[in-house]
């Protein structure tokens, strides 16, 4: 097969098409998962932040514990709702990048970077995730999207 600039160029503008439409939705899919499994294990369990709070950065610290617990659980799972569908993306992505740092400061941080030993690696991967929806957005393939382009 003899594939000339021309043929190459068609086929790696069809890919960004392609990738202008999804290339954001696998990494707001798999955020809405693991934000709205946590939020779901925080609406389900005991609120354990008294027990962490004096390790929360301020102005974090200075909050009650059940209101911090409420904060996030909530942000978590309607952040993971609004990220599956691609709406408010950018907010939600700042607010739950702030819930990760938090969760990195407080609880992940001083046990080095395995996952195992509960560990910073997915509160880094996460951050790593979240930026790229902060600063380009969540793709067409979104409500964003869509509401953007009616106005």
């Amino acid at each position: 097969m003899n594939c000339t600039p021309s043929c190459v160029a068609r086929c790696l503008n069809g890919i960004d098409r392609i990738g202008a439409w999804t290339g954001m939705l696998g990494i707001r899919l798999l955020l809405a998962y693991e934000f709205g499994t946590a939020g779901l294990e925080k609406m389900r369990g005991e609120n354990w932040f008294a027990d962490i709070q004096v390790a929360f950065p301020f102005p974090f610290s200075v909050v009650p514990a059940d209101i911090s617990w409420a904060l996030a659980t909530w942000t978590e799972l309607i952040g993971a709702v609004a990220l599956a569908v691609g709406l408010g993306t950018r907010f939600w992505a700042v607010s739950l990048l702030i819930l990760d740092v938090v969760a990195w400061a407080s609880v992940h941080g001083g046990n080095g970077y395995n996952v195992c030993d509960n560990g910073f690696k997915l509160p880094l991967m996460y951050l790593v995730m979240l930026v790229p929806l902060v600063l380009s957005g969540p793709g067409r393939l979104s409500i964003d999207h869509w509401l953007r382009s009616r106005i």
